[in-house]
């Protein structure tokens, strides 16, 4: 592999998370609001996302309920990707492996608690399944998605934030996703902590 193709990758990741920053501060700042209500309320965040996604929904879910930067209490959130015993129960059920996130928000979701949907394509259909589920349960959801947000984009309620990578590219919507979840944590701990 050529040095100049290397540095490409830093160059387009560089010029895509700028402009990610002027598309995305004010929303992802909405977001930070809803999510830190939510949580001052005793309400929760279930975050899900299959495959790359179900390791973002996993990180975020880990950064509120350990920590992120700085000590802190830890947060109620929930992965609804970690547990592969509840994952392939669900999957073996009626609905298959497109039920297995809106089940569990049925089961742990109620009226004020997030659900954070992420994908990168926005076309994951048992992600829409669990965002139509939140809907039911009257729970906010927020949306982490690229390539212009697909049919979660056409889903969302407008009481939903939508956070879409402006990109096409799928390694680099994964990069801006990154950043986006560390700045939700970081705003969280901000709220909470005050800023350092």
């Amino acid at each position: 592999m050529s040095v100049e193709r290397i540095q490409q990758h830093f160059r387009d990741s560089a010029a895509l998370q700028l402009e990610a920053m002027n598309a995305l501060a004010m929303p992802i700042a909405a977001a930070v609001d809803t999510m830190f209500g939510a949580l001052a309320n005793g309400n929760k965040i279930l975050a899900c996302g299959s495959g790359v996604s179900a390791v973002e929904a996993q990180r975020f879910a880990a950064q509120l309920t350990a920590r992120f930067e700085r000590e802190r209490p830890g947060l109620p959130a929930i992965a609804l990707t970690a547990d592969a015993a509840v994952l392939t129960a669900l999957a073996d059920e009626d609905g298959g492996f497109e039920a297995v996130f809106a089940r569990q928000v049925r089961a742990l979701g109620h009226a004020g608690d997030i659900l954070l949907a992420v994908t990168a394509t926005g076309d994951s259909a048992n992600v829409l399944a669990a965002i139509r589920e939140a809907h039911e349960r009257e729970m906010f959801v927020i949306a982490l998605t690229g390539a212009g947000g697909g049919k979660i984009a056409e889903a969302l309620a407008e009481t939903d934030i939508h956070l879409c990578a402006p990109t096409e590219r799928v390694a680099r919507i994964r990069e801006v996703h990154l950043t986006t979840i560390h700045c939700l944590c970081d705003g969280i701990d901000a709220m909470l902590l005050g800023e350092d």
